[in-house]
């Protein structure tokens, strides 16, 4: 399972010209989930995300979580992340898992997410959705739980 994670001021996932998920400081991280993932790499992505790192204290250090500093974090359906790029000049989804494999564990990072953390939004898996941020530093960071 991949954790594409972003520090931003500002996040929001628009689907057919509604807003669906938004937050102000904290993460914005695509999830891309891969044939063979499990519940536990989702349980593991999540501890990961809410521990990491990021944000930076008193003296200017990344020391501190988005569970530190009570920011937002918006989690958003990305298929298109596992997708074998290494040859041709066209990506191949073969990692990738099934949709509704993928719907699955999404849904169960989420609900994870939720239980742990109070300012928890989403995207919409299987739309097609415009993201927009605003990067903080820029700070970016590929998490892979296997």
């Amino acid at each position: 399972m991949i954790g594409l994670l972003q520090r931003v001021t500002h996040a929001c996932v628009t689907v057919d010209g509604q807003v669906i998920g938004r937050i102000d400081a904290g993460l914005m991280v695509l999830i891309g989930v891969e044939r063979g993932d499990t519940r536990a790499q989702g349980k593991r992505l999540v501890q990961r995300l809410l521990g990491y790192r990021v944000f930076c204290d008193a003296q200017g250090k990344m020391n501190l979580s988005v569970r530190d500093t009570g920011g937002g974090l918006l989690l958003v359906p990305q298929f298109t992340l596992p997708a074998d790029t290494r040859r041709g000049m066209r990506p191949s989804f073969t990692p990738a898992a099934a949709p509704e494999d993928g719907r699955r564990l999404f849904d169960y990072v989420v609900s994870c997410a939720k239980e742990q953390h109070a300012k928890v939004h989403t995207g919409a898996f299987g739309a097609s959705m415009q993201v927009a941020l605003i990067n903080d530093g820029p700070v970016t960071f590929w998490l892979q739980v296997n």
